[in-house]
């Protein structure tokens, strides 16, 4: 693989892709502000040459899957969907647990209808905290869907360094998608696993909770700084610092706007020099 792409579940991905989680509308739930953009926005990144692209059956709940269905099927061979489960919305939009192995299956067959695929290329098992399941039983029921030809291969998300150990010794571990930006290095114990083992590392929020009105991330002085002197955004910076500490890094910065796609993509290219990465 070049310094540019990774292997994940065995298909090489450029390092910087899109994730659809903004697409839908507020807290995600619900339609998006504005169809056409946000079909604009999935055919742009994929003709910029984005060919990883991370969604959830339950962003909307439908919104996202049916929104890259819309834009992008019958897909480019090189695309890879990374989907999840584990999860489920009611109709005021609150985040459920789905852990059982039934609902974990339940979720890959939604995955499946709604992006039009026969195979979900990965999965990601999202571990809910405090979840009553035993954790081998949902590894058993994911590997049971790899079996069936379902699933490409297995994610695993929102664990802890004990639990990704644990299904390392296990599975073919896909991929792992954890909380990880600048400002939040809590997950710094998998990181560093995933590093070891070249299991592709996915931090969601790099730039900080989408969710959040002061973003320690894209506020932090350092960062601005930064991006001032290098003539970059802050979400620039943030974006290369994530990619500078690790090749197995790969990004799925979300956005609904076409601006904001362009302005990460480009993230991609930028070098920090030593005196940002100090601070």
């Amino acid at each position: 693989m070049s310094d540019t792409t990774v292997l994940l579940a065995g298909r090489p991905v450029r390092r910087m892709g899109f994730g659809a989680m903004q697409l839908p509308g507020p807290g995600v739930f619900g339609p998006p502000r504005d169809r056409e953009q946000a079909l604009a926005v999935l055919r742009h990144a994929v003709e910029a040459g984005v060919n990883h692209i991370d969604t959830a059956q339950f962003y909307g709940p439908d919104v996202a899957n049916e929104l890259i269905h819309d834009a992008l099927h019958p897909y480019p061979a090189d695309l890879v969907l990374v989907s999840k489960v584990g999860a489920t919305r009611n109709d005021r939009g609150d985040w459920l647990p789905a852990q059982r192995p039934d609902e974990l299956r339940k979720g890959v067959e939604e995955n499946l209808a709604t992006l039009g695929l026969d195979q979900v290329p990965v999965v990601n098992l999202r571990r809910h905290e405090g979840a009553d399941v035993p954790f081998d039983e949902q590894l058993d029921a994911m590997s049971a869907l790899v079996a069936e030809g379902l699933l490409g291969g297995i994610g695993l998300s929102s664990v802890t360094l004990a639990e990704y150990q644990f299904a390392q010794a296990r599975i073919d571990v896909a991929c792992v998608q954890n909380p990880y930006n600048l400002a939040d290095r809590s997950d710094q114990g998998v990181f560093d696993a995933c590093r070891a083992d070249g299991v592709p590392y996915v931090p969601f929020f790099p730039l900080g909770s989408a969710f959040s009105a002061d973003n320690p991330v894209l506020g932090a002085p350092a960062i601005r700084a930064a991006a001032q002197r290098l003539g970059a955004t802050p979400a620039q910076v943030a974006l290369a610092w994530l990619l500078s500490q690790a090749p197995n890094v790969l990004l799925i910065p979300g956005t609904s706007s076409l601006a904001h796609l362009a302005e990460n993509l480009a993230a991609a290219d930028l070098v920090l020099d030593q005196q940002a990465l100090d601070a």
